[in-house]
């Protein structure tokens, strides 16, 4: 079966209240305008979850609910997992393997900087200095069951974000 994996960084957060919590820090107007463009951006490429999973944090639950509303993916319908929140490139992995082998396509909205470290290690001909706030990535790979990522071939078939030339 041939599988998809996007892996979204959250859109552009706010840094007007010093003294919110890293955690409760919303999207500015830029990530709110950007996330829902980005949404499109994936429709248009056909790019459409059967399943989404988020952080929980502000910026995450903002990005999850414009992107999702562009992709008329039910917001309803978004897993929060804890374990996204700052996580390092292993916990994305534990997520992956959890998958049950009936879902195709996978989203997954997190944060820098592991997000980027992950997706520097998904194949040999890709290589990002910054995941850039509200970038995605995408793979896709044959496999019989989500487990199987760590041994198979992937291939790069998306790199956006917002203002790319």
């Amino acid at each position: 079966m041939t599988r998809k994996l996007v892996m979204i960084r959250h859109a552009k957060s706010s840094w007007a209240n010093l003294l919110q919590s890293d955690f409760e820090r919303p999207l500015n107007e830029r990530g709110k305008k950007e996330a829902p463009e980005m949404g499109a951006v994936l429709k248009e490429k056909g790019f459409i979850p059967d399943i989404i999973i988020s952080s929980k944090s502000k910026r995450t639950r903002q990005t999850a609910k414009k992107i999702a509303s562009a992709l008329g993916y039910d917001f309803e319908k978004v897993v929060w997992d804890d374990r996204l929140y700052h996580c390092i490139p292993s916990v994305f992995e534990e997520i992956i393997y959890e998958m049950p082998e009936h879902i195709g396509s996978l989203f997954i909205i997190a944060h820098n900087p592991g997000i980027t470290e992950f997706v520097n290690h998904l194949s040999p001909h890709f290589s990002i200095e910054n995941m850039p706030t509200c970038g995605v990535v995408g793979v896709s790979f044959e496999s019989a069951e989500w487990n199987e990522f760590p041994i198979v071939n992937k291939n790069v078939i998306l790199y956006e974000y917002p203002a790319k030339p």
